[in-house]
């Protein structure tokens, strides 16, 4: 939309979560606590996405960019509803597994 490529930059910050659900996958390898670790980890790297493509939507959007607002929010959507996909996953089952 913008006659530019796409490009992208290596996040640390993420780099830094992922490598956390690596630890404690290892750390809780064989427990039935297993799941109810990771899942809040990987819940923080979906927060890290609701907020950036919240951000991008609402830059698009101050820009008059109706098309890139529509991708945005579409995205937004699909990171909140797994978010919310997790939560429900660690409520109902695994949390009480892990207990």
């Amino acid at each position: 939309m913008l006659d530019k490529p796409a490009w992208g930059k290596t996040c640390e910050a993420v780099q830094d979560l992922v490598q956390e659900s690596k630890d404690l996958m290892q750390d809780f390898t064989d427990s039935d606590a297993l799941d109810a670790a990771v899942i809040p980890a990987q819940q923080s790297v979906e927060h890290d996405e609701i907020s950036r493509y919240g951000t991008l939507r609402t830059w698009a959007a101050h820009l008059g960019m109706k098309k890139a607002v529509k991708l945005l929010e579409q995205t937004l959507q699909e990171e909140k509803k797994t978010d919310e996909l997790l939560t429900q996953l660690a409520e109902e089952t695994v949390n009480l597994k892990a207990a």
